[in-house]
This record gives structure tokens, C-alpha cells and sequence, in this order.
């Protein structure tokens, strides 16, 4: 009988064994096979930067005459318009053959492209008798917008420098970023309630609001956008000059953005008084709400790009274990998917509501702009590695929103993105392929950003 027992007993752990290695095996595949997918996929993006992309925008869009890029083409990539030059525009164009020149540094004129629209930046667009970079000028360079200055304009021509120093070396860029990081922190800085005002005087005072000012006007409060992209600028400005105040003021701005910009429910308020009490139309009436929209509603695609570019922060800072940015930013992806997703082909939505008298969140713009797709792509992806297991499968709306910018918004047959997703807005297709607020800045820092995260965990 003990013999009995003995052969059973080994039969059982034989088996047991086979099942074992069995489920090994198994598992060995399914990894090997979303390898070979990830991999896949960052062929595939890749292969759309560059032939898709890049190639249209670099070198044509440099201005030869004048300095600088040019900004307006039309759906088929010819140039259109009287082409004049922004501040954000030009320093996108920057950063974005910066980061190509680093990405692709056997392709020459990457980096005669980003030096040249440095150039312009310094020499053209920096107000030489009062600091800080102008909003506007024509194509040759005459000042259009003198009424006043932006954050959100500055923080850009910060992230454009410090990037083309990162990439070249060339201490004029880190000369400048600095030059323009103390010049915003002596005027725009609010030394008692924290964060920076968006609205500048040419001289740099912050503009107030008036009794005069219409109710759907924006000038004079604080902003969740020009705080997000001062977080990014200032991110990328410590990651080359680690300087104390600059380390202090990021730190400030992450905070400030996770713990206040952003609400217990995961989305971001728009605008602020400028002692941060929300601007906010919730107890009027719809017509009073849908008329001060640009104010007060969800926006689904900065929410996902706020949750990057707080992880970024964190990541540059050195904070070790930052639970509580990594908790925020997943809700506010979370909150996005739950609430602005295309569940059918997928996608986020303009923007949303929460109206007193409905239990749901309304969609009411269900455009599908390019740049939200974009920053929609690299957050999920992101939150897919560091949450793979997760109910809300971010790898599977990371495949389908890349699949539906593939169908619906790379233009296969000329180049670049549609300014709006085909599905909703088929008339896009022989819109502008770009302006001044549309270039190449969302769809390649995603882009490379997801090759890049696709094959190291690949």
C-alpha cells in the first residue's frame, strides 16, 4: 500500500511539473507575442515620422529670406498666406528639430533647420529694450502684437532653447532660456499666491481685469495652460541647468497644478481668479454656460497631457516613490476614458460638461482634435507599462487610438495630421495642414516618445 502511495505521489508532482511548464511556456509566448507587437508598432510609428512627417514640414518650411519657419500651408503642403510668425509657433519649429537633430543625427539639416530658427528667436523675436519674447510679427519680422506678452509664449521659447542646448551645445540657447526664466520670475511670478499670470504689458507688468472686460474674456486670470506648459518648460530648462530657483519653482508649479489646477474628480479647471478661486458658470443657466465655454468646461485631451507632464516633473525632480502625482495623474486619465472616450472607434472628445441638472458629464463638442489624440497616444502608453494588469486595459486603447489615428488623422497621401479627426470632421481634409497653432510639436514628442518606451520595454 506505501508503495501504492509513493506512485501516485510522483505521478501527481509529475504532473503538476508538466502543468507548470506548461503555464511557463505559455506565458513565455504571450510575452514573446506582445514583444513582437510593441515592436511592430514602433515600425510602424516610426516609419510615420519620418516619411510622413518630418520630411514634409523639414526642410520646406524654413524661410530662407527672412529668418525662422514658415507656418501657414495648405491641405497639400504648398505654402499659403501672409505668414506671419508667433511665438509659440516658431519656438515649437525649435524644439521640434532639436529633438529630430538628437533622434536622426545623420540627417544634416535637422540642426541647420533648429539653429536658424534659433537665431530668429534671439535675434528677432526677443525684446531687446524690455526682455521677453514678443507674441507676434510678420514674416520679416516687424512686431504686429505690441499691445502685450504671454507666459504661455515665453514658457515655450524656455522648452525651444533649452532643448537646441541639450542638442548642440550652444551656450547662446542656454543663455537665452535663463535670460527668459528670470525675466517672466521678476514680472509674472506672484510672490504671495504662487503660479504666474498669463497676461503681460510689453514692459512685463501683469495685466488686471476691469469692470470693462467682457465675461467670456480670459484676460487677467490665472490658467491651467500656460501653468502646464511653464511645468514642461521648467522640466526641461532643470534637466540642463539644475539651478536651485528653477528646481524650487518646478516643484511649486507641480504641486500647484496636481493639487489645486486639477479637481477631486480628475479633470482641470480652466481659468482662475488670481487667488486660484475657479472661474466657474456651473450655476447658470446652459445658454450662460455654453456661451462662456472657452472658460469653463472639460477638456479630455489637456487632461491626459497634464497627467505626462507631471510624471515628467516628478521623474526629472528625483522624487522617489511620488505617490501622489502618479495617484492624480491616473485619475485623470481614468477620468477621461470614463467619461470623453469614443468607445466605438475610438478617440477623445473636445469637451465636456458637468450640467447641475444631468447625472452624466455631457459631451458637448465631440470634435476630435489632432493634438489631444496625440498626447492621448503617449499617456496611454505610459500608464499601460506602469499599470499593465489594470481594469481600464490602457495597452488595448493604446492600440485602438493608434489605429484611429492612423484611419482617421495621418494624411497618407500628403503628409502630417488632419487638424480634426475625419470621423467627426470629414470637411478637415482640405483644411489648413498648418498655422500658427498647428505644427509639428504634439504629434512628434508623442511619436517619439512611444518608439522610444515601445522598444526599451519591448
Amino acid at each position: 500500500m506505501k508503495a501504492c502511495f509513493l506512485v501516485i505521489k510522483r505521478l501527481l508532482a509529475g504532473v503538476l511539473l508538466m502543468t507548470v511548464s506548461f503555464a511557463s511556456a505559455q506565458d513565455t509566448t504571450v510575452s514573446k507575442k506582445k514583444n513582437a507587437e510593441r515592436l511592430q508598432i514602433a515600425t510602424e510609428i516610426e516609419r510615420s515620422i519620418r516619411t510622413e512627417m518630418l520630411n514634409k514640414w523639414y526642410p520646406q518650411s524654413v524661410d530662407s529670406l527672412y529668418g525662422g519657419f514658415l507656418t501657414t500651408f495648405t491641405y497639400n503642403f504648398l505654402p499659403s498666406g501672409p505668414q506671419d510668425k508667433m511665438i509659440v509657433t516658431q519656438a515649437r519649429h525649435v524644439w521640434s528639430n532639436a529633438l529630430a537633430s538628437r533622434l536622426y543625427p545623420a540627417v544634416e539639416y535637422y540642426k541647420k533647420c533648429a539653429a536658424q530658427g534659433f537665431n530668429f528667436l534671439k535675434n528677432t523675436m526677443w525684446d531687446k529694450i524690455n526682455g521677453g519674447f514678443y507674441t507676434l510679427v510678420d514674416r520679416k519680422g516687424n512686431v504686429k502684437d505690441s499691445t502685450g506678452k504671454t507666459t504661455y509664449g515665453n514658457a515655450f521659447a524656455i522648452y525651444a532653447s533649452a532643448a537646441w542646448y541639450r542638442a548642440s551645445g550652444d551656450n547662446n540657447a542656454l543663455q537665452l532660456a535663463k535670460d527668459c526664466f528670470v525675466w517672466l520670475d521678476k514680472h509674472a511670478y506672484d510672490v504671495i499666491l504662487k503660479g504666474y499670470y498669463q497676461n503681460l504689458l510689453p514692459d512685463g507688468t501683469p495685466v488686471k481685469r476691469t469692470a470693462a472686460d467682457p465675461s467670456t474674456s480670459s484676460v487677467g486670470y490665472k490658467d491651467q495652460n500656460s501653468s502646464i506648459h511653464l511645468l514642461e518648460a521648467f522640466t526641461e530648462l532643470y534637466s540642463v541647468w539644475p539651478d536651485a530657483l528653477v528646481r524650487q519653482r518646478l516643484q511649486e508649479m507641480l504641486v500647484l497644478i496636481r493639487d489645486v489646477i486639477t479637481t477631486k474628480k480628475g479633470s482641470l479647471t480652466l481659468f482662475f481668479q488670481p487667488d486660484w478661486t475657479p472661474v466657474s458658470f456651473r450655476d447658470s443657466s446652459e445658454a450662460v454656460i455654453l456661451q462662456h465655454r472657452y472658460l469653463d468646461h472639460i477638456s479630455f485631451g489637456h487632461d491626459v497631457e497634464t497627467a505626462y507632464l507631471m510624471l515628467e516633473a516628478s521623474h526629472v525632480l528625483g522624487l522617489k516613490n511620488d505617490t501622489a502625482t502618479m495617484r492624480v495623474a491616473k485619475l485623470m486619465v481614468d477620468h477621461a476614458l470614463q467619461n470623453g472616450w469614443d468607445k466605438i472607434n475610438g478617440g477623445f472628445y473636445d469637451e465636456g460638461y458637468y450640467f447641475k441638472n444631468k447625472k452624466d458629464i455631457s459631451i458637448i463638442k465631440d470634435s476630435k482634435n489632432w493634438w489631444a489624440q496625440a498626447e492621448g497616444l503617449n499617456t496611454l502608453l505610459l500608464m499601460a507599462d506602469h499599470f499593465p494588469n489594470d481594469p481600464m486595459q490602457y495597452f488595448e486603447k493604446f492600440r485602438m487610438m493608434w489605429k484611429y489615428i492612423q484611419t482617421y488623422l495621418i494624411d497618407h497621401e500628403y503628409g502630417d495630421w488632419y487638424e480634426e479627426g475625419l470621423d467627426k470632421r470629414p470637411e478637415r481634409k482640405t483644411a489648413l495642414k498648418g498655422h500658427i497653432w498647428k505644427a509639428t510639436y504634439h504629434q512628434l514628442r508623442s511619436l517619439s516618445n512611444c518608439v522610444q518606451r515601445l522598444r526599451s520595454t519591448g
